[in-house]
C-alpha cells in the first residue's frame, strides 16, 4: 500500500530531508498529505491560486504543530470520518499521488535507486499513465510514442511519432507528474523537441 510506503519513506529520511517538490522538506510533504486528508476547506487553495495563501497556512500549522512521529503518523493514519479511512477507496483515490509524493521523497536523496514495483502496481500505474500522457502533451506540437516493455505502447498525437519517450510505468508517471529530471525514461528524437519535452512544466 503506498500509503504505508511514503509513511515508511518519510521516517528513513527524517524531517529536514530535501525532496523532488521545489523548497519543501519532508516535513513539508507530510503536512501536505496530513491537510488532504483531514482539511477539505483548505485543499482547494492547491488547485485555486486565489485561495493558496489560506491552504499555506494551514499547511504550516500542520508542518510546525506537531512532533515529526507524530506528522508522519498522521499520514499513515487518515481520519476514521475520512472516507480514505477505507482502504479500497484509500488505493483507488490515493495511490499514484502516493506513489509519486514517495519518489518524491526517496529521490531527493543523492544516490538513490529505484525500487521494485509489485506488478499490481505497476499495472495500476500504466493504465494511469495515458491519461497523464495526453493531458500534458496536448499543447506538445509533436506526436509522441509512449512505451514501457512489458506494458504496451500509445502514441499521443495523430502524425508520425517524432519523439518516443521508454521506461518502466512507475518512471512515466514520475516523468508526466513534472518529475522528468530525476526518473529513468529515454528519450529519442530531434534534440530541440527531446529538450522541450525534458524541460516542460507537466503535472496536475
Amino acid at each position: 500500500m503506498e500509503r504505508d510506503a511514503l509513511a515508511d519513506a518519510l521516517l528513513e529520511v527524517g524531517p529536514d530531508a530535501p525532496t523532488l517538490c521545489d523548497g519543501w522538506t519532508a516535513r513539508d510533504l507530510a503536512a501536505h498529505v496530513a491537510l488532504r486528508d483531514r482539511r477539505p476547506d483548505a485543499v482547494v487553495g492547491i488547485l485555486a491560486r486565489p485561495l493558496a495563501g489560506w491552504t499555506e497556512r494551514v499547511q504550516r500549522g500542520y508542518r510546525d504543530g506537531h512532533d515529526y512521529t507524530e506528522l508522519v503518523d498522521l499520514v499513515r493514519h487518515p481520519p476514521r470520518w475520512s472516507p480514505m479511512s477505507l482502504a479500497p477507496l484509500d488505493e483507488a483515490a490515493n495511490t499514484v499521488e502516493f506513489f509519486v509524493h514517495t519518489e518524491d521523497v526517496r529521490r531527493g536523496e543523492p544516490g538513490w535507486q529505484p525500487r521494485p514495483l509489485d506488478p499490481g502496481l505497476a499495472a495500476r500505474l500504466w493504465r494511469r499513465a495515458a491519461t497523464l500522457a495526453r493531458l500534458n502533451l496536448r499543447r506538445f506540437d509533436a506526436t509522441v510514442r509512449v512505451e514501457a516493455p512489458g506494458h504496451g505502447a500509445f502514441t499521443v498525437g495523430d502524425g508520425t511519432p517524432a519523439v518516443t519517450l521508454r521506461g518502466d510505468p512507475g518512471e512515466l508517471i514520475l516523468f508526466f507528474y513534472g518529475r522528468q529530471r530525476a526518473t529513468l525514461v529515454d528519450t529519442s528524437g530531434p534534440d530541440d523537441l527531446v529538450d522541450e519535452v525534458r524541460r516542460a512544466r507537466f503535472g496536475l
